[in-house]
């Protein structure tokens, strides 16, 4: 018992130090590899050299565009990841397969940067299997020089004025999801009759030849050029698109949309989950947090970096959405055993 107690110490206070020495920028795991798979175009990759020099660890860092790729991958084993990214209602679906290592947090101390409203969520209790690493809401980016008046409503989207002028999203859950909160009925449901509903949606927005297309990452780009009136857009990359065009303006609907968290997890089975944790610490530090949001203008879940905004940014509903109109929003829960009935309805609407 004296010899375990005494192996018990030293695992104790050796986790320690490596803790303190990758929070004070020593080198414990110097030659490490870790692979981090994340969104596209969804960190300064400055960042990963500063990482780098800190601790040794090399980082490979590898891409998805959806949620459902990502999945794909690390449910079937197709890559060997240290560190992903994937929004709430995948977590939620990861944690239930028991796809996801649960976080010593002891080697996260940062985690206390992290805004308490995002700590703690209903979809990981105690922030046991993910670290908030963005947050952001669903809305209309829209060209004030297109379109005639503001817009409040998601049934902007079936305004004839605008034919072959909106861009809507790739994206199964987003867009049914917005369908669904137009016709009054939860982002979440699974209620084939409801889903059914929102299918015809948005099979008459597209028969009446309103879409201009189904993307994801062109969408800001595509506005910034003034190419449509419209697009279904992250509030990140709106608040890009908006930054480099000033006839832009973003907003979340009346009817209300969803808002996102996308976080940092360890999968199942990871080779270096000590290293991937100093990774997820230093990524809540506020001086790399502040780098990251201004690189991807997505909302930091960081105190600090909140605490630094600009009345601007301060103002911005895309950055800094007010608290009436989160309460409008819904986070995406997990409905994987319903996934068929979504799955149908959307290749209708692509076909």
């Amino acid at each position: 018992m004296k010899k375990l107690a005494i192996m018990l110490l030293v695992a104790i206070m050796t986790c320690a130090i490596a803790v303190a020495a990758c929070a004070e920028g020593d080198k414990p795991f110097a030659g490490t590899e870790i692979t981090v798979y994340n969104w596209y175009d969804y960190i300064d990759l400055e960042v990963l050299d500063i990482f780098e020099q800190e601790t040794g660890i090399h980082v490979n860092y590898v891409n998805f565009s959806q949620n459902e790729d990502m999945y794909t991958r690390v449910s079937t084993g197709a890559g060997s990841y240290d560190v992903i990214i994937p929004s709430e209602y995948m977590i939620e679906r990861l944690m239930k397969e028991d796809l996801l290592e649960e976080l010593d947090l002891n080697n996260i101390p940062n985690l206390e940067n992290v805004l308490p409203s995002l700590r703690d969520p209903s979809y990981d209790p105690g922030n046991a299997h993910s670290i908030p690493y963005m947050w952001g809401t669903l809305g209309i980016l829209y060209n004030t020089d297109m379109v005639t008046e503001p817009i409040t409503s998601w049934n902007a989207l079936l305004d004839e004025r605008y034919a072959g002028s909106i861009f809507m999203m790739d994206s199964v859950r987003d867009t049914l999801g917005l369908a669904l909160k137009v016709l009054g009925y939860s982002m979440n449901s699974r209620d084939e009759g409801e889903l059914a509903q929102a299918g015809e949606w948005l099979l008459n927005q597209k028969d009446a030849g309103l879409v201009a297309g189904y993307i994801l990452d062109q969408a800001k780009d595509k506005m910034v050029a003034n190419e449509a009136a419209m697009a279904v857009m992250y509030s990140g990359d709106a608040l890009y698109a908006m930054e480099k065009n000033d006839k832009l303006a973003y907003v979340i609907p009346d009817e209300g949309s969803n808002i996102w968290v996308d976080g940092m997890c360890i999968p199942k089975g990871a080779a270096n989950k000590a290293a991937a944790e100093c990774f997820i610490n230093f990524m809540c530090r506020p001086d790399i947090a502040q780098k990251n949001m201004d690189y991807i203008y997505y909302s930091s879940p960081i105190t600090q970096v909140v605490e630094n905004l600009s009345e601007e940014e301060l103002a911005s509903t895309a950055m800094n959405p007010t608290e009436e109109m989160v309460a409008r929003c819904e986070y995406y829960n997990d409905i994987s055993d319903v996934a068929y009935l979504y799955d149908d309805v959307w290749m209708d609407i692509l076909m």
